[in-house]
């Protein structure tokens, strides 16, 4: 068993969004000016979904099947060996 604590920081984005300054990190001078961002952060509704999109890229190029009951369940055959994955996301 595992526990990914920074997973969804690691999500890349297909679309721009833009955040205000964070309260701490305003820069004097260019209090309106914004952020964009370039890693999908904790707490966006997209960062679940792309943190699965990657994960799951990741799993099939590494000869994991996609299961069609359950697409959080990734089992690989090799040599005779099983080793199955199974996922949870707690903030999906």
């Amino acid at each position: 068993q595992m526990d990914v604590k920074t997973a969804f920081l690691n999500g890349d984005l297909e679309e721009e969004i833009y955040m205000t300054q964070p309260e701490g990190c305003i820069v004097p001078g260019e209090e309106n000016k914004v952020c964009k961002l370039l890693k999908s952060l904790y707490g966006l509704k997209q960062t679940p979904k792309k943190w699965h999109e990657k994960l799951d890229n990741v799993l099939l190029c590494e000869g994991f099947l996609p299961n069609d009951a359950d697409k959080c369940v990734y089992p690989k055959f090799e040599n005779g060996d099983c080793v199955i994955i199974c996922l949870y996301v707690d903030d999906m």
